[in-house]
């Protein structure tokens, strides 16, 4: 009897270990996720203050293009871009009278828009920082710019002078530095463009795609967001054929640009994740329950919805509800990042794993995890390697 009390006390004991090591393997809001397939990617970067994740996601993408071509690893300037969308942004500005976006957000698209036009330069040639700041701060920089384009914009002279653009480069080189010419890299010699033609991207294999019932679907069209000041084409495919594509670019090994809302309650960015929370209807509390919620503020029920301490059960997104967060501005532009992978929680639910350009200073060290609903409703856009979409749907894309 004593051997047996003995047993059943070890077997307790070891129960309730094993407990507590699977509690110490949850992160610190309490999901455990494991990786599943992930892309080769170069390192996390830091947009700190300024408004360019869109060019971190593109030029972060293309950098895994050439990892998966060539398996070279590059660290391309963002800056070089970033400075060209500017002067791209300035000349439309004053063509449309100051009707459009002058502003440092920027689109999927920008990326392999200039370094068609323009080329592309490595990071340690032109790393945009000439005006005294270690990590980019553009509050200053967008303020000058910003008044300087509405004074020319205004046209004071009736006439614009030959001289506004001079005076809009000179802003750009002051505070980006002056873009050379020429340079050498690895001991070769290159202009912006020879280099960006070494490199081996042909912008014509990218397709920007997204998910919208107001356009026909498998018909290009220019998504409505402040942000496409290129006003770029993109391709419109069900939401279901959105994710297929996503899918079948992480299973072969091609990362994917992703634009997306992260506005959501859901997003968790210090937890390193995004979920989209279903919440409890009245109808399914009890007595207990319902006493208490009624009593609840709209805040605390919006806290209590996100307090998040594990896998949830999350909202069965619809391509009607999609398309009712886009139009009811729920849904907005917000930001650019990079997906690079698949996984799952403790309980199966998949995730995309996502580069962030928010610096390493966080709990999965500057990436997070998506899930599917989220991605499913929050999505704007992607920008994948035209290879990476399933026959089956590029043959519908006209």
């Amino acid at each position: 009897m004593k051997y047996l009390l003995s047993c059943a006390l070890a077997l307790s004991v070891c129960v309730t270990a094993l407990a507590d090591d699977k509690k110490a393997d949850l992160d610190s809001a309490g999901f455990k996720f494991t990786d599943v397939k992930i892309v080769k990617t170069t390192s996390v970067k830091d947009q700190n203050k300024s408004g360019t994740c869109w060019c971190f996601a593109g030029t972060s993408h293309f950098e895994d293009e050439i990892i998966k071509a060539s398996g070279d690893s590059l660290d391309l300037s963002e800056m070089f871009t970033v400075r060209y969308c500017y002067l791209e942004k300035a000349i439309r500005y004053v063509r449309m009278y100051g009707s459009t976006a002058f502003s440092p957000g920027g689109s999927i698209l920008d990326v392999p828009y200039v370094w068609e036009k323009y080329g592309a330069i490595p990071e340690e040639v032109y790393n945009g920082l000439g005006y005294g700041e270690e990590k980019h701060n553009h509050g200053e920089l967008h303020a000058v710019l910003s008044a300087y384009m509405r004074s020319v914009e205004a046209n004071p002279n009736k006439k614009l002078t030959t001289a506004w653009k001079k005076g809009l480069e000179g802003i750009l080189d002051a505070y980006f530095g002056e873009i050379p010419e020429t340079f050498t890299y690895k001991g070769k010699t290159y202009t912006p463009k020879s280099y960006a033609k070494s490199l081996g991207l042909v912008a014509d294999n990218y397709i920007a795609v997204s998910s919208f019932t107001h356009h026909p679907y498998y018909k290009p069209f220019v998504l409505e967001v402040a942000d496409n000041w290129l006003w770029g084409q993109y391709q419109n495919v069900p939401m279901e054929e959105l994710k297929a594509i996503v899918d079948n670019a992480i299973e072969n090994g091609y990362s994917v640009v992703w634009a997306a809302d992260v506005s959501e309650g859901g997003f968790k960015w210090k937890n390193g994740l995004a979920v989209l929370p279903k919440g409890k209807d009245q109808g399914d509390m009890n007595a207990t329950e319902l006493a208490r919620w009624v009593k609840l503020s709209d805040k605390e029920r919006q806290d209590a919805k996100y307090k998040i301490d594990g896998p949830v059960e999350e909202v069965e997104v619809t391509q009607e509800l999609r398309q009712e967060m886009f139009d009811r501005l729920e849904t907005t532009d917000d930001h650019g990042m990079v997906i690079v992978g698949t996984a799952v929680d403790q309980e199966g639910n998949k995730y995309y794993k996502v580069k962030n350009s928010w610096d390493t200073n966080q709990i999965y060290d500057g990436y997070f995890y998506v899930s599917e609903p989220y991605f499913l409703a929050k999505t704007l856009s992607v920008l994948v390697n035209k290879n990476a979409i399933p026959a089956s749907i590029a043959k519908k894309m006209k």
